[in-house]
């Protein structure tokens, strides 16, 4: 059974930095692209970065450009997500995602990795509460 565990998260201050890991059991993690998606209270899902198999193609959602880096380990099974320059609007759940790469040598777009719909497995979140 493939298991996410997201850790790292914590109130900071607006301005601060954090990072979140999320370490895969159960699977092959150097199989699976990775992302991370967040849901404030009442909003929809929003697609944070996202990163290919190998690790060197990375996507981000726009309101993330320039603050947050996703990369990846794929000896410790681990995706992590630098967030720096953290805003109020930041607070939310942070959840990671995995997708099974079923063609390896294919073209996958920032449209896959934005929609939720593709991943197959998910993470319970943990929570990034960013204060003034």
């Amino acid at each position: 059974q493939v298991q996410l565990v997201e850790s790292g998260g914590e109130s900071v201050q607006a301005g601060g930095s954090l990072k979140l890991a999320c370490t895969v059991s159960g699977g092959t993690f150097s199989n699976y692209h990775m992302a991370w998606f967040r849901r404030a209270p009442g909003a929809d899902r929003d697609f944070v970065a996202g990163i290919n198999y190998r690790g060197d193609t990375t996507f981000y959602g726009d309101s993330v450009k320039g603050r947050f880096t996703i990369t990846r380990d794929n000896t410790k099974n681990t995706v992590y997500l630098q967030m720096n320059a953290l805003k109020l609007e930041d607070t939310s759940v942070y959840s990671c995602a995995a997708n099974i790469v079923m063609a390896p040598n294919a073209r996958y777009t920032a449209s896959y990795f934005r929609t939720p719909a593709m991943y197959d497995y998910w993470g319970q979140g943990t929570q990034v509460t960013i204060s003034s």
